[in-house]
C-alpha cells in the first residue's frame, strides 16, 4: 500500500472511531438521564371536564420532554382535602422511592396557606397546598424533611398575576423540575419545622375487646365501605374468621352524633360466602376491615358516606 492510499486510510478510521466514540457518549448520557428521572404523579379534583388537567400536564412537559408522567386520580369530590390525604397514603409505597406526587385540592388557593414539598422518610416527594393533605402520610411514612416553595425561583414564568391555579403554576411546575432532576430538594425553598397542618380523626384503637376506627374512604364503584382497621389490631380483638360481629357506624354532626348502621354480621374471606343482599365484614385489599352488601351497596343502603367525621365500632357477638 502506497504512502497515500495509507494516509487515507488512517484518516477514515479515525474519523469513524471519533464518531463511534461520540455516539457511545450522548447515548451514555440519554441512558443516565432516563436512569435518573423519577416518577412524576398526579392527583386533583379537576375531573377531565376540561382542560386544567392538560394544562399541567403541559406545563409538566415544558420542563422536561421526556418527563414520565401518570396520574392518580383526577375524581376527588371537589374541596375533599381528607380523600385526597388518604389516597396519597393508599398508593404512595407502591411507587419507587424518589417518586414526586403532585396533589391539588385547593380551596385555600389564592390565600395565605403554604405551598410545600414534603420528604417522606420512604423517600417518596409531595408537592401540594399545607392544608391537611399530608395529614396520612406524614403519619405513616413520617417527615424526612420539609420546605416551603420558593415561588420567586420555582413558578412558571409569566403566572405572577394569577391567582387560583397554582395546580398548574406552581405545583405541577416544581415537581417536574424536582422529578426531572432540574432542582435539588434543597433547592425548592427554605426548611420548615418537621409538622404539617393534620386533619383530626379516629386513629383505630382496641380497648377491652372494642375495635373503633374511622371511614376514610368508599369502595365507590361498588359502595363497600372501608376503614384504617388493620388485619394486625383485628386479630387482637378476638375476632374469629367465620363468627358474628357487632358493627355500628355514626357520623359526627357536630352538635349531634348520628347512627347510620347498628346490626350484626358474619366475618368473612369474600362477597359470595354470604347470600345475595346480605352484609359482611371482610378484609380489603389493603388488608383493613371492611363492610359490604353481597351485589348491592351497603352505602347507599345506610347513607354511609366517608371523612375524618365517620366512625366505626365493632366486637366479637354472639347473636
Amino acid at each position: 500500500m502506497n504512502k497515500t492510499w495509507l494516509a487515507i486510510a488512517l484518516a477514515t478510521f479515525s474519523v469513524s472511531s471519533f464518531a463511534t466514540t461520540e455516539t457511545k457518549s450522548s447515548l451514555q448520557a440519554v441512558t443516565s438521564a432516563q436512569k435518573s428521572a423519577n416518577a412524576l404523579v398526579l392527583q386533583t379534583d379537576f375531573s377531565l371536564k376540561d382542560g386544567a388537567v392538560s394544562a399541567m400536564q403541559g406545563v409538566a412537559f415544558g420542563v422536561d420532554r421526556n418527563l414520565k408522567m401518570f396520574d392518580l386520580t383526577h375524581e376527588i369530590p371537589p374541596y375533599n382535602i381528607w380523600e385526597a390525604a388518604y389516597r396519597l397514603y393508599q398508593t404512595a409505597t407502591y411507587w419507587p422511592e424518589g417518586t414526586v406526587f403532585v396533589s391539588v385540592v385547593d380551596p385555600g388557593v389564592g390565600t395565605d396557606r403554604k405551598s410545600v414539598v414534603l420528604k417522606t422518610k420512604t423517600g417518596h416527594y409531595f408537592v401540594t397546598p399545607d392544608n391537611g393533605t399530608l395529614t396520612l402520610v406524614a403519619e405513616f411514612l413520617g417527615i424526612e424533611a420539609l420546605r416551603e416553595i420558593d415561588e420567586t425561583k420555582n413558578r412558571l414564568e409569566g403566572s405572577e398575576k394569577s391567582y387560583t391555579f397554582h395546580g398548574r403554576d406552581v405545583y405541577a411546575y416544581t415537581g417536574a423540575k424536582l422529578a426531572s432532576g432540574k432542582i435539588s430538594f434543597e433547592e425548592v425553598g427554605a426548611e420548615l419545622p418537621a409538622k404539617v397542618t393534620e386533619i383530626d380523626y379516629q386513629r383505630p384503637t382496641l380497648e377491652e375487646g372494642v375495635l373503633k376506627g374511622n371511614i376514610p374512604v368508599l369502595d365507590v364503584q361498588y359502595g363497600n365501605i372501608w376503614t384504617n382497621i388493620s388485619s394486625e389490631l383485628l386479630e387482637k380483638s378476638g375476632i374469629q374468621k367465620d363468627g358474628k360481629v357487632c358493627v355500628e357506624i355514626k357520623e359526627n354532626l357536630g352538635s349531634e352524633v348520628k347512627v347510620h348502621y347498628s346490626g350484626t354480621m358474619p366475618y368473612k374471606s369474600s362477597f359470595g360466602d354470604v347470600e345475595e343482599g346480605r352484609p359482611l365484614m371482610y378484609l380489603n385489599s389493603l388488608l383493613n376491615v371492611s363492610f359490604a352488601l353481597n351485589m348491592d351497596s351497603f352505602a347507599n343502603k345506610y347513607k354511609v358516606k366517608s371523612g375524618a367525621e365517620w366512625s366505626v365500632s365493632l366486637k366479637a357477638c354472639d347473636k
